[in-house]
Protein backbone atom coordinates (compact mmCIF):
# COMPACT_ATOMS: atom_id res chain seq x y z
CA UNK A 1 0.00 0.00 0.00
CA UNK A 2 1.35 3.74 -1.18
CA UNK A 3 2.59 5.29 2.39
CA UNK A 4 1.92 9.38 1.92
CA UNK A 5 5.37 10.00 2.09
CA UNK A 6 5.52 7.82 -1.22
CA UNK A 7 2.97 10.01 -2.61
CA UNK A 8 4.82 13.31 -1.56
CA UNK A 9 8.37 12.22 -2.78
CA UNK A 10 6.11 11.86 -6.47
CA UNK A 11 5.55 15.54 -6.13
CA UNK A 12 7.76 17.68 -8.27
CA UNK A 13 9.25 19.90 -6.42
CA UNK A 14 9.97 17.18 -3.91
CA UNK A 15 11.56 14.92 -6.43
CA UNK A 16 14.77 13.66 -5.91
CA UNK A 17 14.45 13.37 -2.05
CA UNK A 18 14.60 10.41 -0.19
CA UNK A 19 11.24 9.30 1.83
CA UNK A 20 13.50 9.47 5.58
CA UNK A 21 14.02 13.03 4.75
CA UNK A 22 10.49 13.35 3.71
CA UNK A 23 9.50 12.05 6.52
CA UNK A 24 11.58 14.17 9.25
CA UNK A 25 10.47 17.82 7.04
CA UNK A 26 7.32 16.29 7.69
CA UNK A 27 7.59 15.93 11.09
CA UNK A 28 9.87 19.55 11.89
CA UNK A 29 7.12 21.75 9.85
CA UNK A 30 3.55 22.24 9.19
CA UNK A 31 1.83 20.21 6.63
CA UNK A 32 -1.87 20.84 6.74
CA UNK A 33 -4.04 18.08 4.65
CA UNK A 34 -7.37 19.04 3.57
CA UNK A 35 -10.23 16.84 1.50
CA UNK A 36 -12.48 18.62 -0.98
CA UNK A 37 -15.70 17.04 -2.11
CA UNK A 38 -16.50 17.45 -5.83
CA UNK A 39 -17.74 20.66 -7.31
CA UNK A 40 -16.34 22.75 -4.29
CA UNK A 41 -14.36 25.85 -5.42
CA UNK A 42 -11.16 25.29 -3.85
CA UNK A 43 -9.57 28.68 -4.78
CA UNK A 44 -10.90 31.99 -6.71
CA UNK A 45 -8.90 33.67 -9.48
CA UNK A 46 -7.18 36.91 -7.99
CA UNK A 47 -6.97 34.85 -3.86
CA UNK A 48 -3.79 35.81 -2.58
CA UNK A 49 -1.58 32.70 -3.04
CA UNK A 50 0.02 32.30 0.99
CA UNK A 51 0.37 28.42 0.66
CA UNK A 52 2.18 26.19 -1.33
CA UNK A 53 -0.56 23.73 -2.57
CA UNK A 54 -0.30 20.21 -3.46
CA UNK A 55 -2.96 17.97 -4.87
CA UNK A 56 -2.22 14.57 -3.26
CA UNK A 57 -4.93 12.53 -5.21
CA UNK A 58 -8.04 13.45 -6.80
CA UNK A 59 -8.25 15.87 -10.14
CA UNK A 60 -9.04 19.48 -10.07
CA UNK A 61 -9.78 22.39 -13.00
CA UNK A 62 -8.18 25.44 -13.35
CA UNK A 63 -9.66 27.98 -15.41
CA UNK A 64 -8.70 31.67 -15.98
CA UNK A 65 -10.05 34.27 -17.91
CA UNK A 66 -9.25 37.17 -19.34
CA UNK A 67 -11.27 40.43 -17.62
CA UNK A 68 -13.43 41.26 -20.44
CA UNK A 69 -14.34 37.36 -20.66
CA UNK A 70 -13.57 36.98 -24.72
CA UNK A 71 -10.98 34.18 -23.99
CA UNK A 72 -10.00 31.70 -21.31
CA UNK A 73 -8.26 28.56 -20.97
CA UNK A 74 -9.48 25.46 -18.80
CA UNK A 75 -6.73 22.40 -17.46
CA UNK A 76 -7.32 19.52 -15.20
CA UNK A 77 -4.21 18.45 -12.82
CA UNK A 78 -4.51 15.29 -11.41
CA UNK A 79 -2.36 14.30 -8.23
CA UNK A 80 0.28 14.27 -7.01
CA UNK A 81 0.37 17.61 -8.59
CA UNK A 82 1.61 21.40 -7.31
CA UNK A 83 -1.17 24.13 -7.90
CA UNK A 84 0.53 27.50 -9.41
CA UNK A 85 3.73 27.33 -7.22
CA UNK A 86 5.05 30.15 -9.43
CA UNK A 87 2.43 32.65 -7.84
CA UNK A 88 3.68 32.11 -4.15
CA UNK A 89 6.66 34.54 -4.68
CA UNK A 90 7.28 37.90 -6.80
CA UNK A 91 5.21 41.12 -7.56
CA UNK A 92 1.94 39.09 -8.32
CA UNK A 93 0.84 36.75 -5.89
CA UNK A 94 -2.32 35.77 -6.69
CA UNK A 95 -4.21 32.43 -8.02
CA UNK A 96 -4.31 32.82 -11.76
CA UNK A 97 -8.13 31.23 -12.23
CA UNK A 98 -10.21 29.61 -10.35
CA UNK A 99 -9.78 26.06 -9.07
CA UNK A 100 -12.51 24.00 -8.21
CA UNK A 101 -12.37 19.67 -7.38
CA UNK A 102 -13.51 17.60 -10.08
CA UNK A 103 -13.91 14.43 -8.11
CA UNK A 104 -13.22 14.38 -4.09
CA UNK A 105 -9.87 15.70 -4.19
CA UNK A 106 -7.00 15.59 -1.18
CA UNK A 107 -4.92 18.62 -0.69
CA UNK A 108 -1.55 19.42 1.59
CA UNK A 109 -1.05 22.96 1.95
CA UNK A 110 1.60 24.46 3.38
CA UNK A 111 2.81 27.96 4.43
CA UNK A 112 5.36 30.48 2.55
CA UNK A 113 6.93 30.98 5.58
CA UNK A 114 7.87 27.21 6.18
CA UNK A 115 8.58 26.36 2.48
CA UNK A 116 10.99 29.01 2.90
CA UNK A 117 12.21 27.15 6.18
CA UNK A 118 12.41 23.39 3.88
CA UNK A 119 14.18 25.35 1.15
CA UNK A 120 16.85 26.02 3.48
CA UNK A 121 16.75 22.70 5.15
CA UNK A 122 17.65 20.59 2.27
CA UNK A 123 19.89 21.67 -1.55
CA UNK A 124 17.46 19.24 -3.24
CA UNK A 125 13.99 21.33 -2.61
CA UNK A 126 15.74 24.38 -3.26
CA UNK A 127 17.26 23.02 -6.66
CA UNK A 128 14.11 21.49 -7.76
CA UNK A 129 12.25 25.16 -6.64
CA UNK A 130 14.56 27.01 -8.81
CA UNK A 131 14.40 24.57 -12.08
CA UNK A 132 11.17 25.47 -11.81
CA UNK A 133 11.08 28.92 -11.68
CA UNK A 134 13.54 29.13 -14.17
CA UNK A 135 11.72 27.12 -17.11
CA UNK A 136 8.66 29.22 -16.09
CA UNK A 137 10.91 32.55 -16.74
CA UNK A 138 12.65 30.78 -20.39
CA UNK A 139 8.80 30.06 -21.66
CA UNK A 140 8.55 34.36 -22.73
CA UNK A 141 11.98 33.74 -24.61
CA UNK A 142 10.32 31.29 -26.35
CA UNK A 143 6.99 32.91 -26.95
CA UNK A 144 9.01 36.18 -28.33
CA UNK A 145 10.70 33.87 -30.79
CA UNK A 146 7.40 32.16 -31.86
CA UNK A 147 5.30 35.24 -32.46
CA UNK A 148 7.67 37.17 -33.67
CA UNK A 149 8.84 34.44 -36.74
CA UNK A 150 7.07 31.31 -36.33
CA UNK A 151 4.31 29.60 -38.13
CA UNK A 152 0.66 30.25 -36.85
CA UNK A 153 0.35 26.62 -35.35
CA UNK A 154 3.70 27.24 -33.25
CA UNK A 155 2.12 30.85 -32.04
CA UNK A 156 -1.21 28.39 -30.62
CA UNK A 157 1.29 26.08 -28.91
CA UNK A 158 3.25 29.11 -27.23
CA UNK A 159 -0.14 30.12 -26.02
CA UNK A 160 -0.79 27.08 -24.63
CA UNK A 161 2.84 26.94 -22.76
CA UNK A 162 2.60 29.35 -20.61
CA UNK A 163 -0.63 29.21 -19.48
CA UNK A 164 -0.87 25.50 -18.30
CA UNK A 165 1.48 23.47 -16.41
CA UNK A 166 3.51 21.16 -17.91
CA UNK A 167 1.40 17.54 -16.87
CA UNK A 168 -2.01 19.30 -17.42
CA UNK A 169 -4.12 17.37 -19.55
CA UNK A 170 -8.02 18.55 -20.77
CA UNK A 171 -6.78 21.66 -21.86
CA UNK A 172 -9.23 24.04 -23.61
CA UNK A 173 -8.78 27.32 -25.02
CA UNK A 174 -12.29 29.10 -25.46
CA UNK A 175 -12.13 32.14 -28.03
CA UNK A 176 -14.18 33.18 -30.76
CA UNK A 177 -12.49 31.84 -33.94
CA UNK A 178 -12.80 36.19 -34.84
CA UNK A 179 -11.10 37.42 -31.74
CA UNK A 180 -8.57 34.37 -32.23
CA UNK A 181 -7.96 35.61 -36.18
CA UNK A 182 -7.73 39.57 -35.25
CA UNK A 183 -5.48 38.74 -32.41
CA UNK A 184 -2.67 37.11 -34.71
CA UNK A 185 -3.54 39.39 -37.10
CA UNK A 186 -4.53 36.83 -40.16
CA UNK A 187 -7.43 36.22 -42.28
CA UNK A 188 -10.03 33.11 -40.33
CA UNK A 189 -9.66 31.00 -43.69
CA UNK A 190 -5.87 31.05 -42.85
CA UNK A 191 -6.36 30.49 -38.78
CA UNK A 192 -9.02 27.28 -39.89
CA UNK A 193 -6.80 26.12 -42.27
CA UNK A 194 -4.08 25.98 -39.75
CA UNK A 195 -6.93 24.91 -36.87
CA UNK A 196 -7.53 22.01 -39.34
CA UNK A 197 -4.52 21.10 -40.39
CA UNK A 198 -3.63 20.35 -36.85
CA UNK A 199 -6.33 18.25 -36.00
CA UNK A 200 -5.16 16.05 -39.18
CA UNK A 201 -2.23 15.71 -37.43
CA UNK A 202 -4.05 14.49 -34.15
CA UNK A 203 -2.71 17.90 -32.25
CA UNK A 204 -5.76 19.54 -31.50
CA UNK A 205 -9.65 19.07 -32.26
CA UNK A 206 -11.84 22.58 -32.72
CA UNK A 207 -14.85 23.92 -33.08
CA UNK A 208 -15.83 27.51 -34.30
CA UNK A 209 -15.42 29.24 -30.23
CA UNK A 210 -12.90 26.32 -29.07
CA UNK A 211 -9.31 24.68 -29.33
CA UNK A 212 -8.88 21.34 -27.83
CA UNK A 213 -5.40 20.25 -26.97
CA UNK A 214 -5.38 16.61 -27.57
CA UNK A 215 -1.60 16.35 -26.15
CA UNK A 216 0.36 19.06 -25.09
CA UNK A 217 3.77 17.41 -25.09
CA UNK A 218 2.91 16.84 -28.98
CA UNK A 219 2.05 20.52 -29.18
CA UNK A 220 5.02 21.60 -27.61
CA UNK A 221 7.05 19.78 -29.49
CA UNK A 222 6.13 22.38 -32.32
CA UNK A 223 8.56 25.17 -30.36
CA UNK A 224 11.98 23.95 -31.00
CA UNK A 225 14.37 23.70 -27.55
CA UNK A 226 11.30 24.13 -25.63
CA UNK A 227 12.23 24.24 -22.13
CA UNK A 228 10.19 21.37 -20.96
CA UNK A 229 11.76 19.09 -23.45
CA UNK A 230 13.19 17.36 -20.89
CA UNK A 231 10.21 16.94 -18.25
CA UNK A 232 8.86 13.73 -17.21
Amino acid sequence: MTSIFDTLVELPLFRGVSRRKMADTVGAFKFHFLKYPAGERIFRAGEECVDLTFVLSGRVRITCAASDGRFSVEQTLAGPEVVAPDFLFGRITAYPGDVTAIDTVSVLRVSKSDYLEILRSDPVFLINYVNLLSMSAQKSVEGVLAVGTGSMAERIAFWVSPLTQPRATGIRLRCSRRDLASLFGVQRSSLKATLDAMTADGLITHTASEIAVADRRSLLALLHNHSESLDD
